[in-house]
Order: C-alpha cells, then structure tokens, then sequence
C-alpha cells in the first residue's frame, strides 16, 4: 500500500523528515543499535510503536524490510496546546471530540464526517489502540479526514485533566444509570465529547473524570447505537443547543 515504508534507513529518514507516521512496527527480539535508535526516534517524536513476530513484518511486505515498518498518516496530527488557544483567539466557543478506543476504521471516518460537518475544532485519539487514519478511513469520512485537525495524545486520562484545568468540561457518554438524558446535558459551552468503543464502553475511570455523564434516550432496550450513529446525534444536539431556535 502507498502509506506504507520499510526498511532501517527509510523509516529513519521518514521521522526525521517530520513525515506524519501513524505507527513503527519492530521485530521482537532485535536488538542492539537499530533498536536503540528506533525507541529513541519514536519517543522523541511521539509516535506508537508496536513489538511484533517477524511473522507478521513478512506478511505486510514482500521485500527486506529489516525488522522495521512504518505506516504514514494520510494527515498531519496537530496538538490540542496549539489548537485550543487558536480557537479561543477567533473567539469561537471550542467543540472537541474525544475517541477513546475506537478501533474500527469506517466508523473512525464515519466519526470524523460528522464531526466535520458539525463544526467540531478538533477530533482527538490516544496513540495507541486506534483506527489508523489510512486510506480506508478517509474514504470513510468521504474526504472529512483531510479537513478536520486531528490531534493525538499519549494518554486520553491527562488529556481529559488537562480541558478541564482550561475551562473545557467533558461529557462523558455512557448507558449508566446515573448518566442523564443527552438533551437535558448542557452543551453550550466550551465542550469536549467522550465517546467509547461499542460493547465495553468508556473505561469506568474516564466517567467518573468527566464533568457530565449523558446517555441517548432509546425506545427500547435493544443493544445501543453503533458508535458513530451515536456521535452524530451528540453532536447534533451540541448544535441544536447553541443555535437554539434556528431552523436546523
């Protein structure tokens, strides 16, 4: 695939260069100065990387690809400390859409679609446990990838921590008995939404952090929404909210 690169040079090359890698896939048990470099490259420029079997480098690649692969992002990740203050700038009341453990990549682009046409600043996934934002996920979001910043964090917890010390509540969304109905939450303000992956749901830890928990009303207790579904009518609702009788 075009979004893929192996070998020890140009995946160096790749990172040095500032190219946008999605993640560094390395043999296990390499060892010595190969491996010192690739740790090294991968925590200064914050990108995932991942140990695997030799077995699956050689299923992804047909050439040598000398214990390390890269997967290159379709999109430039951005930082949350940079865009927040942007936003506040243009004075703009900031949206955020937190994707805590979704894997899955049509939903992840489904997601970003909606996002996008919903005015969300910003769409944030941890680093690791993701949908990879490739060209599958891009036509997903039929194009909205290449618009909406994406930011990408080491930890979805510090991050949560880190809106709230800068005036931005977080609204969890969870089936929870305490979790009131989604339109009786309050959305007008600045406002990060935290959405899990379907089945589990969002880490017990992540709700209790978060300043409201919301829940979308159903008619029966039929399993819940898929995840993207479920984004877009959070963020309608964020709209309706803020426009309040306009005509959506």
């Amino acid at each position: 695939m075009s979004n893929l690169i192996y070998g020890h040079h140009p995946v160096v090359e790749a990172i040095q260069a500032g190219q946008p890698v999605e993640k560094v896939l390395f043999q296990q048990g390499l060892r010595g100065e190969l491996e010192k470099e690739i740790r090294h490259l991968t925590k200064e420029h914050d990108i995932p990387l991942q140990v695997v079997p030799k077995e699956k480098l050689n299923k992804m690649v047909r050439g040598n690809h000398q214990g390390v692969v890269a997967w290159l992002t379709l999109v430039e990740f951005q930082t949350l400390e940079a865009v927040l203050p942007a936003i506040l700038e243009r004075g703009e009341i900031p949206l955020f859409l937190l994707l805590d453990s979704i894997t899955d990549v049509r939903n992840f682009g489904a997601i970003c679609r909606s996002a996008e046409c919903a005015g969300v600043h910003a769409v944030v996934v941890p680093q690791s446990g993701s949908a990879p934002a490739n060209e599958d996920a891009m036509k997903a979001s039929a194009g909205a990838l290449a618009r909406i910043r994406l930011c990408r964090v080491r930890s979805m917890y510090s991050t949560v921590e880190w809106l709230q010390q800068n005036d931005v509540q977080v609204v969890a969304t969870a089936l929870t008995d305490k979790a009131r109905p989604l339109y009786a939450a309050e959305l007008t303000g600045a406002t990060a939404i935290l959405l899990g992956p379907e089945g589990e749901g969002l880490a017990p830890k992540l709700i209790r952090m978060s300043d409201q928990v919301a829940k979308i009303p159903q008619a029966t207790d039929f399993d819940s929404y898929n995840v993207s579904v479920a984004a877009g009518i959070v963020l309608y609702e964020v709209q309706r909210q803020r426009l309040g009788n306009v005509n959506l």
